[in-house]
């Protein structure tokens, strides 16, 4: 079977193709250990959880030296696979659960990125500042702003303003209120053709 991801990001360095080569396998084991995804997810990874991760990379294209907070990482997602795509921006990937932080340094570790960072804490108490903050839908927006509203670096340094790159599903006019009017959506389906992405969206949040 082809890669989903090979299909929508076809211009792959070699190493790069490798790593995505190896995501499967690496998460299948550690999830026969560690439950992360659950199994009819996991029979449909690439797609729900490698591309979906990429979708932000339809939404901007970082610039080298840009630094990314991905919160509540969970697994590593968006986290790894975006640090895969942009070998030369620095990841940290935060989430309050112990075990799954374990899980994706060793992923970092076995698929050889220098460029990321995984540590177990609340957004909230992480002192860096960063050029982007993504995330994979952790808990309603307005309460996920409060959290990393003052995490930005001053510097810009891509196509679009600093800010918060968020992936979604669902009523977001219901669930962001007045904020919804700053906020700029890009439909998933207008990019990658599975039906999987027909309701999912990236948010991009301006701060």
């Amino acid at each position: 079977m082809s890669s989903p991801v090979l299909k929508y990001f076809p211009g792959l360095s070699d190493s790069q193709k490798e790593q995505f080569a190896l995501l499967p396998a690496l998460y299948n084991d550690w999830n026969s250990k560690i439950n992360l995804i659950s199994r009819k997810d996991m029979d449909h990874f690439e797609e729900r959880h490698v591309l979906h991760s990429l979708g932000i990379a339809k939404v901007i294209s970082f610039n080298k030296g840009t630094k990314i907070m991905d919160v509540g990482t969970g697994g590593g997602f968006p986290g790894i696979p975006l640090a895969i795509l942009f070998p030369e921006c620095e990841f940290l990937l935060v989430d309050s659960i112990g075990k799954k932080i374990m899980v994706v340094n060793e992923v970092a570790r076995s698929l050889g990125l220098k460029n990321v960072k995984a540590i177990q804490m609340r957004a909230e108490d992480v002192k860096e500042k960063f050029h982007f903050v993504v995330s994979r839908a952790v808990t309603e927006f307005p309460v996920f702003y409060k959290w990393v509203k003052d995490k930005f670096l001053k510097e810009q340094m891509n196509e679009i303003p600093n800010g918060i790159l968020y992936l979604k599903g669902g009523d977001l006019q219901k669930e962001f209120g007045p904020m919804y009017n700053h906020a700029k959506v890009t439909e998933l389906k207008d990019h990658f053709s599975e039906d999987f992405f027909e309701s999912k969206k990236v948010v991009y949040f301006k701060v």
